[in-house]
């Protein structure tokens, strides 16, 4: 039985990045306590570490043409990212953008290693331009090759590196794809469209001449499509079915792809190559563990890709995939920490009823010790995003509460992505409280369960999943022993007028706006009903939080404490939304523990 400092110290690898010969995979773990770049020559080598911050690290970026790397790093968890040149060799870092004012978004190396581009807020705060930068360029040296005017991404160079893909997203469930020619500035808008329709993973096709992603046009699933860029015609590759096609990585040097599906949180890879434009002639399913798989960085010539794998019993790690026989093999071997690989519980896929005849799915993870005698306590944890979806990835803390005893129970409710455009929507706006409904529905199934004691069952829930525990407390206080919210919303209006503003009008696509819906945000807004609150109440937050401000942590607090709940608040001074740094993370996580034997 080990601590919870034990299980936080389970490590992850991933995000890897070949170097243009191949022979060398960066990658990102945490050995020290926050994500920095490591590099490796081949599988279970001893890997060399080459930042050594405080701050965590983003992402990692090999040239395609030389022995350096793009990196990007924020401070305090501001989600201001910095984009740095790091020479592997010498150790060399150099700060390429020198805003930390700014947000910069990483948008790929041009094909000959000259350049990269970036979107950034940096000439308003509220709204991204385009960028592209010469590699020795720094600071203000940037040409800003576009003014936008909403949430712009860059996704990729041509071939000829002569036009950007920029996709510009108005919500989760709704985006629009444009491609810029960088030399005249020329914006051509790609994807016209009417109502919600997602444009996701664009990536361009080996000839220049097609865009490749994943869409819902049309359909109620994403499926694999072709733009073809002077027709404007779409064409669909491949289906989604019943399942959503998550994403597609494209070597324009060789036409192979890997385009992957998600099914039912689990992750189907497919492997490739195109005979024509509209035909993927597929290779041997790789051989990887059943988790979640993504991150795909071609080697030389196509002929290997190293991506992260991760499942429930499995902590994360890189794995290298031999394209034309699917052999993988694990690159990298993250320690987890003395505690026994076969200790790692998986949980059962569930779906139960809910109050509209759906069938809500959920995992269902429970320990060993359980009898079936109604013994056992269950933390019900809730996801954020609303727009995400809990899959069967590695935690340290999830293994860790089921080795000790309480079952885990995660639901992915009506609203979650990965079971369709129509599913995603059921919770927008005046449908909010739906989803708390499903929660409600999670408890009455659990109070069914012969294993689960009803009156030990715990809410627990992060961003947005830590307003569906504030809402879930106070619109059914009985079912609850305790909740523990973590950077989650109090009040959507104080939210919403105190977010990052270039996230305001993306949040109020979701849940409704400031000027039409306030009356409605107030009436759902967990602060409005705290008077209803008994279960015992545990906050956590990041001062420095961009997206949830931590003022939604203080009011909440006082007002429970008016209420006489028993309260317990915890800040960080050095976070941002969520805890990135160990020694945050194992005071977090013991104070949770200890409140859950206090109260469970």
């Amino acid at each position: 039985m080990y601590d919870i400092e034990r299980y936080l110290n389970i490590r992850s690898a991933y995000g890897g990045s070949f170097s243009p010969n191949g022979e060398t995979l960066s990658f990102l773990m945490d050995t020290t306590g926050t994500s920095q770049v490591w590099s490796i020559d081949g599988p279970g080598q001893w890997p060399d570490q080459h930042t050594f911050y405080d701050e965590r690290v983003t992402f990692a970026s090999w040239s395609p043409e030389r022995r350096e790397l793009a990196f990007g790093m924020d401070e305090g968890g501001n989600e201001r990212d910095q984009l740095y040149l790091l020479g592997p060799d010498t150790g060399e870092v150099t700060n390429l953008t020198q805003r930390p004012d700014a947000k910069h978004w990483w948008g790929g190396w041009s094909h000959d290693g000259e350049r990269f581009a970036f979107t950034s807020n940096r000439r308003d705060n509220s709204v991204f331009d385009v960028y592209v930068q010469a590699r020795d360029a720094v600071g203000n040296d940037a040409e800003l090759v576009y003014e936008g005017d909403g949430w712009l991404n860059v996704g990729g160079w041509s071939p000829d590196d002569t036009r950007l893909i920029v996709t510009e997203a108005y919500s989760n469930f709704d985006q629009d794809v444009y491609v810029l020619d960088i030399e005249s500035g020329k914006l051509t808008h790609v994807t016209p469209h009417e109502d919600s329709i997602r444009y996701q993973s664009v990536t361009w096709g080996p000839d220049g001449e097609n865009l490749y992603l994943v869409t819902d046009d049309g359909a109620d699933t994403l499926y694999l499509a072709r733009l073809d860029l002077d027709t404007r015609e779409m064409t669909m590759v491949e289906e989604g079915g019943e399942w959503e096609l998550d994403g597609v990585a494209i070597d324009h040097d060789t036409g192979r792809l890997v385009y992957s599906q998600n099914v039912d949180g689990y992750t189907e890879l497919v492997t490739g190559t195109f005979a024509d434009p509209d035909t993927v002639e597929t290779f041997p399913q790789p051989d990887l563990p059943h988790g979640i798989a993504g991150g795909v960085s071609f080697g030389p010539d196509a002929e290997r890709f190293a991506l992260t794998v991760t499942g429930s019993a499995d902590n994360t790690n890189v794995y290298v995939v031999e394209m034309e026989t699917g052999e993988a093999e694990r690159w990298t071997y993250a320690a987890t920490a003395g505690i026994p690989r076969e200790s790692f519980v998986e949980p059962e896929l569930v779906h139960y009823p809910t109050f509209d005849g759906r069938q809500i799915p959920a995992f269902f993870t429970l320990p060993e010790t359980d009898t079936g005698h109604g013994e056992t306590p269950v933390i019900v944890d809730i996801h954020g995003g609303p727009e995400s979806q809990r899959r069967p990835s590695f935690s340290g803390v999830k293994q860790y509460l089921v080795q000790h005893g309480y079952a885990v129970f995660e639901p992915n409710v009506r609203g979650s992505a990965g079971y369709g455009k129509a599913y995603g929507h059921l919770d927008d706006v005046e449908n909010r409280m739906d989803s708390v409904k499903d929660i409600e529905a999670a408890v009455e199934w659990l109070h069914d369960h012969p294993a689960v004691d009803p009156d030990r069952v715990v809410a627990l829930g992060g961003s947005y999943g830590g307003f569906m525990v504030l809402a879930a407390l106070t619109e059914y206080p009985e079912l609850w022993a305790a909740g523990i919210d973590i950077v989650g919303i109090a009040n959507f209006v104080t939210f919403l007028e105190n977010t990052g503003e270039w996230r305001r009008e993306l949040r109020e696509a979701e849940y409704g706006s400031l000027e039409d819906d306030r009356e409605f945000l107030e009436s759902i807004s967990p602060i409005n009903n705290i008077d209803a609150i008994q279960a015992p109440l545990f906050v956590l937050h990041g001062e420095n939080d961009p997206r949830v401000p931590v003022g939604e942590a203080e009011q909440i607090v006082e007002k429970a404490r008016e209420q006489g709940v028993p309260v317990r608040k915890l800040i960080f001074d050095d976070e941002g939304h969520g805890f990135s740094k160990l020694e945050n993370r194992v005071q977090a996580y013991t104070e949770i523990v200890d409140f859950l034997e206090e109260h469970v």
